[in-house]
């Protein structure tokens, strides 16, 4: 859990896709991380009479990746094969209130979790006792009208909606008063802000070392898998949805992430692209997890806009200029000179919730072409301290 690479993978995993009305795009990369432990799902059209629904979620795994790829596969359809998404209770639902709806579908969620959570305990490698992973888990479940959101963990979900944060999921963490008691009644403890010491999150899908508390429901042990869920009526103002695992909430606020996220819709409609940029940015800025998300457009995104493209181009001038002049020195230069330079700078526009570490790719660019002699040396002698 705590070893680090010498140089972090920057590779990415990307997919996009499109469906009902909706645009996604996802990044994942593995970072300082030993392993790659995140995993994803992303299903624009669901199968059959749930057509017009589609599925999006992250999981963090820890202790392993077994449980957080199986998730991946397996969670959508824990999900949909409960008797509250089967083609008659669907078409009965056209017919309920909307309460009876909502609750017959937050119904069916919090099932599949459990349903899933029991299951997988099943697995040779879990039984056996080989395999002690677990996942957190955020999945968003999208209808015509609602936007259904499960989170069992600390990975987390925020809806952008007319210009500011309509609501996000709140982190499952072991001092949270609700999540400590319940530890603490199986019998568990909270020292260093984990559980038994040990697990920093206090739901998960795994984990079974932490779930066999005699005489406790699989909502009572130490670790729970319940999901706690979120039900939010769709609106012509929705611009955007995340999905992220903690690698990516360790170095930005939902403030953050938000706003960089929609200055970057409004110079590109290629959501992988921006996907990429924020893990990137995080990276940049810090964050030694692996990094992943998934990010969703809704019809009320931000278009691109010839003004902010322009501005765009204003600022990265002025970081162009900036860069020439460290690298017309004398000597040895370096990415974390330049860096340094331009963070001392007042610079007018850089994106907002990234600052100047989201253009590091920029500059580096720049680097290379100015003193590709620097910036080759520099690459052979990557070292820890170089994101620091």
């Amino acid at each position: 859990m705590g070893a680090f690479l010498d140089k972090p993978k920057t590779e990415k995993h990307n997919e996009h896709g499109g469906g009902n009305g909706l645009r996604y795009g996802l990044s994942s990369m593995q970072g300082w991380r030993i392993e790659m432990e995140d995993a994803h799902a992303a299903v624009a059209n669901l199968p059959g009479d749930l057509k017009d629904w589609a599925f999006f979620a992250a999981f963090d795994g820890h202790a392993g990746a077994r449980v957080s790829a199986h998730c991946s596969e397996h969670l959508l359809n824990s999900i949909t094969s409960g008797e509250e998404f089967q083609p008659q209770s669907i078409a009965k639902l056209a017919e309920e209130n909307e309460e009876t709806t909502i609750n017959t579908i937050k119904k069916g969620i919090h099932a599949g979790f459990l349903r899933l959570d029991e299951s997988m305990r099943q697995m040779p490698e879990v039984a056996s006792g080989e395999d002690k992973s677990g996942t957190t888990a955020v999945c968003a479940l999208i209808s015509p009208t609602h936007i259904f959101v499960a989170n069992c963990g600390d990975s987390r979900a925020v809806l952008y909606r007319g210009g500011k944060i309509g609501f996000s999921t709140q982190d499952h963490k072991p001092v949270n008063p609700v999540e400590k008691e319940r530890i603490q009644n199986a019998g568990g403890s909270v020292m260093i802000q984990r559980v038994n010491g040990s697990l920093a999150v206090s739901r998960a899908l795994g984990d079974y070392e932490y779930k066999n508390v005699e005489g406790k429901g699989p909502c009572e042990q130490l670790v729970s898998p319940e999901p706690e869920i979120y039900v939010e009526r769709r609106q012509s103002d929705d611009e955007f949805l995340v999905l992220a695992c903690d690698g990516v909430w360790d170095v930005m606020t939902n403030e953050d992430l938000c706003a960089f996220v929609r200055s970057r819709l409004l110079l590109s409609d290629d959501l992988e692209s921006i996907a990429n940029h924020v893990v990137d940015t995080c990276l940049y800025k810090g964050s030694r997890d692996n990094m992943s998300i998934v990010l969703l457009t809704l019809p009320g995104a931000p278009k691109v806009s010839e003004e902010a493209i322009k501005k765009e181009k204003e600022m990265e001038d002025i970081i162009e200029k900036k860069v020439a002049e460290v690298c017309a020195q004398e000597g040895p230069v370096s990415m974390p000179q330049i860096m340094s330079v331009l963070a001392e700078e007042y610079i007018p526009g850089l994106p907002p919730g990234g600052g100047h570490p989201a253009k590091r790719g920029f500059v580096e660019q720049i680097f290379r072409k100015l003193r590709p002699d620097c910036a080759n040396a520099e690459n052979d002698a990557y070292s820890i301290e170089r994101y620091t």
